[in-house]
């Protein structure tokens, strides 16, 4: 009996042997198989042949990659409100005109300098100096006028520039047939004396000695005119 089991168990050996190769290995179970009876010492046992198995296929583990998201990247912004508009400035209040409804008789009138010698601008500087004594070749109000000095004087007021004397006068001045106030009215032929043409047979001048520069009638019929 002991030779018996030595036989069983050397034929046994390799079997297990390889069913702990293949369960280490590949987790898989093998069978073999044993003989059922030993019929007699002589007759050898013959190992049976392992079944072999056939592979399981073994799924290996997913591994859960990052869950997709619907969620897109932000861009930051900051929201800023906008400052509110100034209010319309308030209309300045319309001044006050306070009128003064007093006269005063020292006021002093404005000289109409600028007006044209047509339209009254040299007959204006010419009444200025009503009053101002005859003075043979005075030529300024503080030394007095002569005829051709006053006349001289008072275009020069204007910016307009006569010769002194009343012939020379005559000799620059434009002939005019239809005389206009501020025209020259000049007496003779060479000319001896010379005014201011004021219309409707008047004029300013500065007559002779002991007389004063005023506005009196054209005393002559033996004149002509000139436009400086």
């Amino acid at each position: 009996m002991s030779e018996l089991s030595d036989i069983v168990a050397s034929a046994a050996q390799p079997a297990v042997k390889t069913s702990a190769v293949i369960a280490a290995s590949g987790g898989l179970v093998a069978s073999f198989a044993l003989p059922a009876s030993a019929a007699s010492a002589s007759q050898p046992s013959t190992p049976t042949t392992a079944a072999t198995t056939a592979p399981v296929a073994v799924q290996a583990p997913e591994t859960a990659g990052p869950a997709a998201t619907n969620a897109f990247g932000v861009i930051g912004f900051k929201a800023t409100a906008q400052p509110k508009p100034k209010p319309a400035p308030k209309p300045a209040p319309a001044p006050t005109v306070v009128r003064d409804t007093g006269v005063s008789r020292s006021a002093t009138r404005p000289v109409f300098t600028s007006l044209k010698p047509a339209t009254g601008g040299i007959l204006g500087i010419a009444a200025q100096y009503k009053g101002i004594m005859y003075s043979y070749g005075g030529t300024s109000p503080s030394t007095g006028f002569d005829c051709s000095g006053y006349t001289q004087y008072v275009f020069g007021r204007m910016g307009i520039s006569l010769p002194r004397t009343a012939e020379e006068q005559r000799a620059a001045a434009t002939p005019v047939s239809n005389p206009q106030p501020g025209d020259l009215v000049f007496f003779g032929s060479p000319a001896f004396h010379v005014g201011i043409y004021a219309g409707n047979g008047m004029m300013w001048d500065s007559p002779r000695s002991g007389k004063a520069v005023d506005l009196r009638p054209i005393w002559s019929s033996n004149v002509s005119y000139g436009r400086p």
